[in-house]
């Protein structure tokens, strides 16, 4: 009897360590540095719309930007892809300035989804996903069994698996962008940026959306970046705010220090509406109107 309880200590023992052991596995996991911005300035021409960012992406995180129309949001997508040059400062992926990359490099380590309606013609589901594969592709063009392997594993993680041989363009909305994001996680990059991936969908596919993208941030460890206007889902569902105000610069943090700070009031002033510090619920004043 002696001998059975000392080794079920034991065991415990052994048990306890392994978890401390693979829950420090993972803290040092998500602690790696994928993407960071360095005094950065975006805009467009002359015209400066943020300035200063210094941002840092770790791996496994989902991070939404929220802020007002017209404070950068897109902007800074589109300059973290790569699409447009900064005003100034730098942005480095991988411990790589964007600017020694080229286009297939970049394509290896981070993926774009933009918010345009696309429509392609004699264009199907799989041929959208295999699009992802470029950055793998021999000159030919030709999908190796890997290519092959990653588009179905991909069309399988977003739910569409039987949808491969649809047209494009008969899809819904919805479908589409769920096309959109299997062509993303077939191309295998460690970051993967949206630009309000939920616009032109229904409550229920934007839930579904953002729910998805979540699961694949937990599941896959990789990193999303998205930018949208989806304030009460971001707050429940993000692991990282992006709080953008116009020519302010971006307040980071978990969606329940930036509530209780009160970083939301200031970044949305408005008369009609305030938020709850202690729950982040948003309060609608509501005004009787004056009768004659």
């Amino acid at each position: 009897m002696k001998q059975l309880s000392h080794d079920i200590c034991t065991a415990k023992v052994v048990r306890i360590q392994h978890l401390h052991k693979r829950r420090k596995h993972r803290i040092f996991a998500t602690a790696i540095m994928l993407l960071s911005t360095q005094h950065l300035d975006i805009g467009y021409g002359e015209h400066l719309v943020q300035q200063d960012l210094n941002l840092q992406v770790e791996r496994g995180n989902m991070i939404c930007m929220l802020g007002k129309n017209g404070c950068g949001k897109s902007t800074l997508l589109r300059t973290l892809a790569g699409l447009q040059n900064p005003l100034g400062g730098d942005v480095y992926i991988a411990d790589n300035n964007i600017n020694s990359l080229n286009r297939h490099q970049r394509a290896t380590l981070l993926s774009l989804v933009l918010t345009e309606r696309l429509s392609m013609d004699n264009t199907t589901v799989h041929d959208v996903v295999a699009m992802g594969r470029y950055p793998y592709s021999s000159f030919l063009g030709g999908l190796t069994e890997k290519d092959k392997k990653q588009i179905a594993d991909a069309l399988s993680a977003v739910g569409i698996a039987e949808k491969n041989d649809c047209p494009f363009n008969c899809m819904s909305d919805g479908e589409k962008q769920r096309v959109l994001i299997a062509k993303a996680l077939a191309q295998q990059t460690p970051i993967i940026l949206l630009d309000e991936p939920t616009a032109h969908l229904d409550l229920n596919n934007r839930i579904r959306i953002l729910l998805l993208l979540r699961k694949l941030v937990h599941d896959t460890q990789r990193s999303v970046i998205i930018s949208t206007h989806e304030l009460d889902l971001a707050l429940q569902m993000a692991d990282i705010i992006w709080l953008m105000a116009p020519q302010n610069g971006i307040e980071t943090g978990t969606p329940d220090a930036l509530i209780r700070s009160g970083a939301f009031q200031n970044a949305f002033q408005d008369d009609n509406f305030n938020f709850i510090n202690s729950n982040g619920r948003l309060r609608i004043a509501l005004r009787q109107e004056q009768t004659t």
